[in-house]
This record gives structure tokens, sequence and C-alpha cells, in this order.
């Protein structure tokens, strides 16, 4: 870690500010999840893998962390946050929501959050992944998944959360805030099973087919939202 990201823990004011994030945080979002209308495709292909024995590694876009935060809160999943400024304000609040960390990322100390990930997988938990996470591009799957799912022997599960009505980031990733009382569609799909022998172009193939799974979990969720709309 650099001696700028060191800077907070020095900080009495990005201490406070940490502090103050997490105050305020945590209560916003418990009071917009609460009015959430959740509708959900596929939660069998997440109940098979955990019946079978194993521990899935959830693979979504970084842009739908919020709603996916609430919709799978105290469910003993493992997340990886950046160890600096922000990594730190974002582990304080989602750990109020059942939630353990290893700190590292895609752009820094990223093999050795891989390996702690790994042996979290070992001890039984599962691992959520914003794979396209944290820095971008956006909505380009970076091989951290692949690779976990071929260490492990534990199945992807990739999945999408839409919601009819959002407030939308002016960000990289253009995050999404669902709005109060919004219908949010959850979808999964099928768990990719990574083989252990998989090498080289076989990976890059696997990291292929993440990203096309994605794209379409996504057209999915919307084709939910607007077949509920029809509907109510």
């Amino acid at each position: 870690m650099s001696d700028t990201d060191r800077g907070w823990q020095t900080s009495k004011r990005k201490r406070f500010e940490i502090a103050a994030i997490g105050a305020i945080g945590v209560p916003v979002i418990h009071g917009l999840g609460r009015t959430w209308r959740w509708r959900v495709e596929g939660r069998h292909h997440l109940d098979g893998i955990i019946a079978n024995g194993r521990q899935p590694i959830m693979a979504f876009w970084h842009g739908r962390i919020l709603p996916a935060l609430y919709h799978f809160r105290h469910r003993d999943i493992v997340v990886i946050t950046s160890d600096n400024f922000d990594g730190e304000w974002i582990a304080r609040i989602i750990h109020r929501f059942g939630f353990s960390t290893v700190r590292g990322s895609t752009s820094r100390n990223a093999a050795r959050a891989a390996l702690k990930a790994k042996r979290r997988m070992e001890e039984g938990f599962s691992v959520g992944l914003t794979v396209d996470g944290p820095r971008g591009p956006a909505r380009v799957v970076q091989p951290g998944a692949v690779w976990l799912a071929k260490a492990t022997g534990n199945p992807i599960l990739p999945f999408h959360l839409e919601a009819a009505s959002s407030w939308q980031a002016r960000s990289w990733d253009a995050a999404q805030v669902p709005l109060p009382f919004s219908r949010v569609a959850v979808v999964m799909d099928e768990p990719l099973w990574v083989p252990g022998d998989a090498d080289g172009p076989e990976l890059e193939r696997w990291r292929t087919v993440l990203e096309q799974r994605l794209f379409a979990l996504e057209a999915q969720a919307k084709r939910l939202l607007g077949a509920a709309t029809t509907n109510d």
C-alpha cells in the first residue's frame, strides 16, 4: 500500500469521514431496501450449489453493488474491497449487512487478495466479486472469478439486478440506485464450472462466456420487469 493510501489511517479528519459515512449510509440503505419489491428468477441455481456442498463465486457488475448488498445480506459472503480510503468506508458499511471482507483489488495486491478469497472459500464461505471492478473498464470481465473457480473447484454463479425506477450515478460504472418502492429484478444463471486444468486460451474462453452470460442476464432482468408491469 502506498503512503497516499495509508494517509487516511493517520488523519483524524479522514477517520471522522469514514465513521460519518457509515453512520449515515447504513440506515439510509436499510430504509431504502425495506421499500424495494423483489422479483427473482433462478434462485434454484444458488440453492442447488449449496445443496451439493459447494460455495458459489457470485459474479456481477460493479454498477449493481447497492441492490446486491441489500438483497444478499447476512448470507456469509466474503467480498474483496480495496485497501484504501474508499475501501475502508465501504467495508465498514457492508460489515453491518453481514458480509466479511478481504482487502485488495485488481489494480493492487490482486494476487494476495485472490489467495485470501481462496482460503475463505476453503473455510466454507461464498465469495462475491464485481467482475469489472474496482475501476473498470465497465462491463469488461476481469479474470479473477475464473481463476478462483479453477483454483477452488467451486462454480461461478452469474447474476444481475435491475431496478424499474432508479437514479444513475455519473460514475465509470453508471451505478444504479433503485428509487423508493421500485421493483427490482434479480436473475441468476446456471453455474459455470471451470475445469481445474484449464489454462491460457481456455481460461480466456471462460472469461468471455461469463461476460456474455452477464449481458444476457441484464436483458432477462429487463424482460422480467416489463412482464411484471404488464401483469400489475
